[in-house]
């Protein structure tokens, strides 16, 4: 099923989610409608409180410049990241939870280890590098509240705070 996503400036999105103590069905069944949200959307990732459940799971499919996926697509249970890399750009970063199309240069690291369990229950302990690394920083971002926007000067904030602002009075935008 098709979840709907929350998009800025919705203050749900702020909200700091909640370890996954045990996983259930129910909590396959979200992955399963996060996946389905995801590529419907055209996604690479997505965190569980973008769909408003507020719990630490995400689902990622990174694809590569060739639009291949460059990673097998994976829920990840509680994620808990160490950064190891070098500081990269990550160029024009999006959101599907940031509204009119926005994007923006995003300072984040280019390797990280990542501790989590899978759909099953088991441990995953890997490393992902580049693209990989950036969406799952994206993602892991939004289980403590934060967006990508959060991370932009305040200048381009309050600029793109104006245009949310002008765009919902309107109704519509582009």
């Amino acid at each position: 099923m098709i979840l709907d996503i929350l998009t800025y400036p919705d203050p749900r999105l702020k909200q700091m989610s909640a370890p996954i103590s045990e996983i259930t069905d129910q909590v396959r069944a979200l992955s399963q409608d996060m996946f389905e949200t995801m590529y419907a959307s055209n996604g690479v990732g997505l965190a569980a409180p973008q769909v408003g459940h507020f719990v630490r799971m995400i689902v990622m499919c990174p694809l590569n410049e060739k639009g291949k996926e460059s990673h097998a697509p994976r829920a990840l249970i509680n994620p808990q990241l160490t950064l190891l890399g070098d500081e990269i750009v990550s160029p024009k970063e999006g959101c599907l939870s940031v509204p009119y199309n926005y994007r923006a240069d995003i300072a984040r690291v280019s390797r990280v280890a990542c501790s989590a369990l899978d759909l099953d229950g088991n441990s995953v302990d890997e490393e992902f590098v580049d693209y990989c690394a950036i969406v799952l920083q994206h993602e892991c971002d939004h289980l403590d509240g934060k967006l990508f926007i959060d991370r932009i000067s305040y200048l381009r904030r309050s600029l793109y705070d104006a245009k949310v602002k002008k765009c919902r009075s309107r109704k519509n935008c582009e």
